[in-house]
């Protein structure tokens, strides 16, 4: 059911049940009225023509009619029982002598019953039947087709019967409408204290403000610093300090000519505080406006940014302490491995396998810190903006092929199947070559990572529209929804802790950042169980110029080269055209 506050925005009053009860006594009167006059009838002495009951059951049948359907405000029922009203009122009025016979009054009979029901639109519906009633009343008695009308003791009583139904009727309509209009106003009137209780308590102060900004209406608590009478009496630029009234100002024409505007200021009773104003316009020359302490919002805003800044700084600093440390890191590390690949070769002599052993891991060891701390050299380079691309035109199957070769070994190590799709034709881009390769050395070894012993990964190159497009897919363990979220960002890993200890978690991230120095992007694709395939898209292919007299190749699949020794069987490498 509305509220009274909804009753009071719509415009509709709703009668209240004392209402309500009045209107159904009413019709109950109008029906206990005809059954005492058809009773008096009854004894009146002389003979009673048919034409009277019939005018007495017509005054009963809409009574009925209006107790039957009840308090309904369904609108169409209210017009279909005016008018059953109408008609038989105009109808009792026709057999009983017209407009000058002892009934003529029922012809008002739908102007009471309209007046009971709580609608102007219903009454002007009443007053129209009538109009209509009366009109075919008088032209059936004009006409000499009304009955003639009843005289002596009958006529008294169905006039007295006639006269009473349809006063009181609209003495109860008038009752009616002037207690609803009672309790029309006290509803408005409650919702009007109510409205000025929330608006004159509003933690803010509440403006309406004239074009030339002048203040109209002030509302609301008004911020520290801020005198309401002052802006009242002086305006609203007179509530900042001198060297912000341009502002406020300003605001004031922009909100005049875009609909809305907010600035901020310091007031004039207390300048170390912060106010915010908000206007929207309402019409050409009228503003309402907002005014609130602003100055936790805007401590708290400062010191944000204050934090964001500290927080870059830092950040910034780390990435230009690693990258410029590229030299002293890598510097011994060379060393470690140079001299322990001389170990392994035996250069100056013949080792015990022991110490053989120790060079083979020292070795290893090594070159997996160095594979580290290079990833995070270049990431630290991208991050502090001193990465620079070394671009140049060259075949990206060969970039492709030789990031593959590097990692036969690790793939022969797992006994996971690598394999290339490369097209038979060129595919010249202008890219680093330094950074494919470390795309396809980053995906592939991240892939072998997470791909079982039997599994398969396969290295796709294409080109198509521009853009160099590498797709490497595996069967492996798939990427849950959670970890697929989170990588791609620096150190974040994915997977168990034995497959986290691996990596640092820069691969997918050094990726993406080379495929955006590139201009491209990079997308994941994964389920658990069901693999996972990286795509590298970036816009660096050139179109490629086939050799002349080049036959036509019947077969574009790759062709495997197993007798390779170096390529290995693991490994299927393109073939070129001939």
């Amino acid at each position: 059911m509305p509220s009274d506050g909804a009753q009071f925005l719509s415009g509709r009053p709703t009668p209240s049940t004392a209402s309500l009860g009045a209107a159904r006594l009413w019709r109950l009167g109008w029906l206990a009225a005809v059954t005492f006059a058809a009773g008096a009838a009854a004894f009146t002495p002389g003979t009673i023509g048919v034409h009277v009951w019939l005018a007495l059951m017509a005054g009963a049948i809409p009574a009925l009619a209006a107790l039957a359907l009840g308090e309904r405000q369904d609108e169409r029922l209210q017009s279909l029982v005016l008018v059953l009203w109408a008609t038989c009122g105009a109808g009792a009025a026709v057999v009983t002598g017209g407009v000058s016979g002892a009934m003529s009054a029922w012809i008002l009979a739908p102007v009471a019953a309209a007046s009971t029901l709580s609608s102007p639109r219903r009454l002007a519906e009443g007053a129209t039947l009538a109009l209509i009633g009366g009109a075919v009343a008088a032209l059936t008695q004009l006409s000499g087709l009304a009955p003639p009308a009843p005289t002596g003791p009958l006529a008294f009583i169905l006039g007295f019967l006639s006269v009473a139904t349809v006063g009181v009727g609209l003495a109860a309509g008038l009752i009616l409408t002037h207690r609803w209009a009672g309790e029309r106003d006290s509803r408005q009137m409650g919702e009007l204290n109510t409205l000025q209780t929330l608006v004159d308590g509003a933690p803010q102060l509440l403006l309406v403000i004239a074009s030339h900004g002048r203040i109209k209406t002030v509302r609301g608590a008004a911020p520290r610093g801020v005198e309401a009478l002052s802006l009242v009496n002086e305006g609203l630029a007179s509530a900042a300090v001198a060297g912000d009234r341009q502002k406020v100002s300003a605001a004031l024409g922009a909100a005049l000519d875009d609909g809305e505007a907010s600035v901020t200021f310091a007031p004039l009773l207390d300048p170390t505080r912060t106010v915010c104003l908000e206007l929207r316009q309402v019409s050409p020359d009228l503003l309402v406006g907002v005014m609130r302490d602003a100055t936790l919002e805007r401590a708290r805003e400062t010191a944000l940014q204050q934090a964001r800044a500290e927080a870059e700084g830092l950040a910034a600093g780390r990435a230009r302490f690693l990258a410029n440390m590229s030299h002293e890191l890598r510097t011994p590390l060379n060393a470690i491995m140079g001299f322990s690949d001389i170990m392994r070769a035996r250069m100056f002599g013949p080792l015990t396998d022991r110490y053989g052993e120790y060079a083979e891991l020292i070795h290893e060891s090594g070159g997996h810190l160095l594979d580290l701390i290079n990833d995070v050299l270049d990431m630290s380079k991208i991050e502090a903006e001193r990465f620079e691309l070394t671009r140049g035109e060259f075949d990206a199957r060969e970039a492709v092929t030789a990031a593959m070769r590097l990692l036969r070994v690790q793939a022969d190590a797992a006994g996971v199947q690598l394999r290339g799709v490369l097209p038979p034709n060129e595919l010249e881009v202008d890219a680093d070559r330094r950074a494919l390769k470390q795309i396809v050395l980053n995906l592939v070894s991240n892939a072998l990572k997470f791909t079982p012993r039997g599994g398969q990964v396969t290295v796709t190159a294409d080109g198509h529209d521009g853009e160099f497009e590498l797709v490497v897919a595996d069967t492996g363990v798939g990427i849950s929804p959670e970890d697929l979220e989170r990588i791609g960002r620096p150190y974040e890993q994915a997977g168990g802790v034995d497959q986290r200890a691996k990596g640092t978690g820069l691969g997918l991230s050094l990726v993406r950042a080379f495929a955006r120095l590139h201009g491209g992007e990079m997308n994941i694709e994964s389920r658990l169980g069901a693999g996972t395939s990286v795509s590298v898209r970036m816009p660096v292919l050139i179109k490629a110029l086939q050799p002349p007299m080049a036959p036509p190749l019947l077969e574009p699949a790759p062709e495997v080269e197993p007798e390779d020794p170096f390529l290995g069987p693991n490994v299927i490498k393109f073939a070129p055209p001939r």
